[in-house]
């Protein structure tokens, strides 16, 4: 992988006051357990766990007096450091030391004064009270909190929510500090970690906590006084506005999320941060990282190396911008926040290396070790050539994927072997055109091979295309907010297009399936236009596709084929869609597919869809998966069952109308497919009388039934089926009962006619011979 950047060093704390005593601090044996820059850069804090202290550095010019505490056990240890924003000056602040206790110091510094002991406050109201986790939330401090019973044997389930969350206002001014009053979040709640950004508070349940607690999240929003609770891998968010302290019950909370809750896994947390853009950034023990948004929803952003996750392994998380930084076992990955593509992993020879804030750089990390500080800097997006190196990569790595997929070898190919081996020549033919096209706007062409001319030539619309399709993103990052929608529609579209004439393989699925979950309306819009779907003149569903569009529709992998990751064909994309945005086109499309279906493929071919499951019953299998069923989804399976034109499923639909008593319905289907053959004739109207030898509900009918007697039946067939339904009574049948359903030879009567009246077939057959005017025919003329 190309570098990002590069690693410069901007300290070696020689510029810093006591810089030697910083020096040995770092390389002493037990890890620093925090280290925190100052809003401007010029401070550097450590609190040290053992010895517990924690010693402030400042850099040369600024002077004055220096920052170092420490204590010992059974004295409270040091919770919280924080830095705090003076709201009424600019570039303005000051530190806060939280002990366990709920004691806190203000200290603010002063050029050429040195540090200073602004206030020292109380946090918390009751005496026995400890702080677990504290953070800063603009103006005000967020902080959880133990309040052990007053029982020395207090019930065991009691002590588990002994916990409350608590929030005070903290401004620093020039005149002093001013401590807010005391306003609880939640109360009676387990222990909880507080992560804390600009607008929310994210509560993530603590290591020690109950299974049962810990299967949820807590997202506060001050501004709203609402608490969200929020399980992201199973997608359930449920929000509640906090009116009064009594609903500030956890408990009570959560009274109407109880039974979802309890079937769900406890969270998989090993290390959680917050993001610069607000969001909660958790990595789980098998080293997935994921970012949960304020409203409680998750996406997945990147897979880190190494297998599962120990419990003491330490993992540090930080955003630099659009950048995701990950420290773990000395290896610094460096991620795309918005897209999860891995930029650069890079191996460090540093040993105890700590994030710290670059102020006024986001294109910039910093980190600190024992020798220094420092920073990693990326290129500038106007600089096209790191564009075009990613580019060139990606043409290698999708050519390793193609290749190997048709390699009868085992050995594993890889982006170096094909660049140095020779055979290949296509990535290296397309990786030149590339690169020749897109120097041409930034720098005066460069001469490209004679051999590559002609190639060119013929890629030359595929380029334009490429090209509008990377200004078309770019317009959708710098469009305006009402603009978005507009421009992400014909990106999905051009997108859309793009896989269709690609080979539809598993990955190629995967991300039809992401568009599809991500912008289903727009996919949806994309799909009508590479179809090219609308109804005619006569209301009926039309398609104007290319056979190639739509083997990739019909004819891509099936379920057994994708696994089970939750990946699903495109047809069943297609149909899903069809149910969400137009349902009454599904039964149609069904219809055309089959159509399609008949003329490209065998009847009998394993090959094509119909080899397998048929059309129809995938379509319902998606009908099948919706969460609520209504009278038009039962509509819906009948006209499914209809438009397939099946034997089994013409009498699955009819079975269906039967129980759901709608016997208009029922005859005018059996009139309409009794034509299709003699065998499906005789299945219907054999299960029609038997429904009329059960009740009454199709006398209405009955002329319309008779007609569509087959004509092999006789009147013994007849009565025979009549027989073996006829509903059996309670009481011993009596001449002239009184029984409505009761069924009467009158009501038969004219069926048994009609059959008895109807000439044989024996005598249909050889009806035009007995009719001839001679028998036997005249001998022919002989031949002299």
């Amino acid at each position: 992988m190309e570098a990002a950047g590069m690693l410069r060093q901007l300290s070696d704390f020689t510029d810093f006051s006591r810089g030697h005593r910083l020096r040995e601090l770092l390389r002493q044996g037990e890890e620093p357990s925090h280290v925190q820059s100052s809003p401007d850069g010029q401070h550097l804090v450590v609190l040290q766990k053992s010895p517990p202290r924690v010693v402030a550095f400042q850099r040369h010019g600024t002077g004055g007096a220096d920052l170092e505490k420490s204590w010992q056990p059974p004295q409270p240890a040091l919770v919280g450091l924080l830095f705090l924003q003076s709201p009424g000056t600019l570039g303005s602040w000051a530190l806060a030391l939280v002990w366990e206790h709920g004691h806190t110091e203000v200290w603010r510094f002063v050029v050429a004064v040195g540090w200073q002991l602004l206030q020292s406050l109380e946090l918390c109201q009751g005496a026995r009270a400890r702080i677990v986790s504290v953070r800063s939330q603009g103006a005000s401090l967020v902080w959880c909190e133990e309040r052990p019973p007053l029982g020395a044997h207090s019930d065991m389930g009691k002590c588990a929510f002994r916990f409350c969350v608590c929030t005070r206002a903290l401004e620093v001014g020039e005149q002093g500090v001013r401590l807010g009053a005391l306003r609880i979040v939640l109360h009676n709640s387990p222990e909880y970690q507080v992560l804390a950004c600009a607008q929310h508070v994210f509560l993530v349940p603590a290591a020690a906590s109950f299974a049962t607690t810990s299967k949820f999240l807590l997202i506060w929003h001050p501004e709203e006084a609402k608490l969200t609770v929020t399980a992201p891998s199973a997608g359930f968010a449920h929000s509640k506005v906090l009116r009064s302290s009594s609903e500030s019950d956890f408990r009570k909370l959560l009274l109407g999320s109880v039974g979802v809750l309890s079937g769900l896994a406890p969270l998989d947390v090993h290390t959680s941060a917050v993001s610069n853009s607000g969001e909660l950034l958790l990595v789980s023990t098998k080293g997935a990282v994921n970012a949960v948004e304020p409203d409680g929803t998750q996406r997945h952003i990147f897979d880190l190396e190494g297998g599962t996750l120990a419990r003491g392994s330490p993992v540090q998380l930080k955003t630099f911008g659009s950048i995701l930084a990950c420290l773990l076992g000395g290896i610094l990955y460096l991620i795309n926040q918005n897209s999860g593509r891995l930029i650069e992993k890079k191996i460090l020879s540093m040993k105890e290396v700590h994030f710290l804030d670059s102020p006024g750089e986001e294109d910039s990390i910093q980190l600190l070790s024992q020798t220094g500080i420092y920073s990693f800097s990326f290129s500038k997006p106007e600089d096209s050539s790191r564009s075009e190196l990613c580019l060139v990569e990606m043409v290698f790595e999708e050519a390793c994927r193609y290749y190997q997929r048709r390699s009868l070898s085992s050995s594993k190919l890889t982006v170096e072997k094909l660049k140095k081996g020779g055979v290949f020549q296509a990535p290296v033919a397309l990786a030149a055109i590339l690169q020749h096209s897109l120097c041409q706007k930034q720098k005066p062409a460069q001469g490209l091979q004679d051999t590559y001319t002609k190639l060119l030539s013929t890629m030359s619309l595929e380029l334009q295309s490429y090209m509008s399709l990377e200004l078309l993103k770019t317009c959708v990052v710098c469009a305006p907010e009402s603009e978005v929608e507009s421009y992400c529609e014909e990106l999905v579209e051009q997108e859309v297009s793009r896989v269709l004439h690609s080979d539809m393989d598993k990955d190629n699925l995967a991300y039809l399936n992401s568009i599809f979950a991500s912008f289903p309306k727009a996919a949806w819009k994309a799909m009508r236009s590479c179809l090219q779907l609308q109804q005619n003149g006569d209301g009926l569903l039309v398609a104007r596709a290319t056979p190639e569009v739509w083997k990739k529709v019909l004819g891509g992998l099936q379920q057994e084929e994708v696994g089970q990751n939750g990946v699903v064909p495109l047809f069943e994309l297609l149909c899903a869609s069809f149910l969400r945005f137009k349902p009454k086109w599904l039964p149609g499309f069904v219809e055309l597919t089959q159509q399609y279906v008949s003329i490209s493929w065998a009847y009998s071919s394993k090959e094509g869809p119909e080899g397998r499951v048929p059309l129809y019953k995938r379509a319902l299998g998606v009908l099948a998966r919706k969460n609520k069923r209504s009278e038009a989804d039962d509509e819906m399976e009948l006209e499914l069952l209809l438009c397939s034109k099946r034997p089994k499923a013409v009498l699955q639909a009819l079975h269906l109308l039967i129980r759901l008593k709608r016997w208009q319905r029922v005859v005018e289907v059996a009139e309409k497919f009794s034509k299709l053959s003699p065998l499906l004739n005789k299945e219907i109207f054999t299960t029609l009388l038997a429904e009329f030898a059960q009740h009454r509900e199709l006398d209405p009918y009955l002329d319309t039934l008779w007609s569509l007697c087959p004509a092999e039946l006789t009147v013994s067939d007849i009565l025979t089926v009549v027989l073996q339904h006829l509903p059996h009574s309670q009481e011993d049948a009596v001449p002239f009962s009184s029984e409505e359903n009761q069924l009467t030879v009158g009501l038969l009567k004219p069926l048994l006619q009609r059959v008895v009246q109807r000439p044989c077939i024996q005598e249909e057959m050889y009806s035009d011979a007995l009719q001839s005017p001679t028998f036997p025919p005249p001998a022919p003329p002989r031949e002299h």
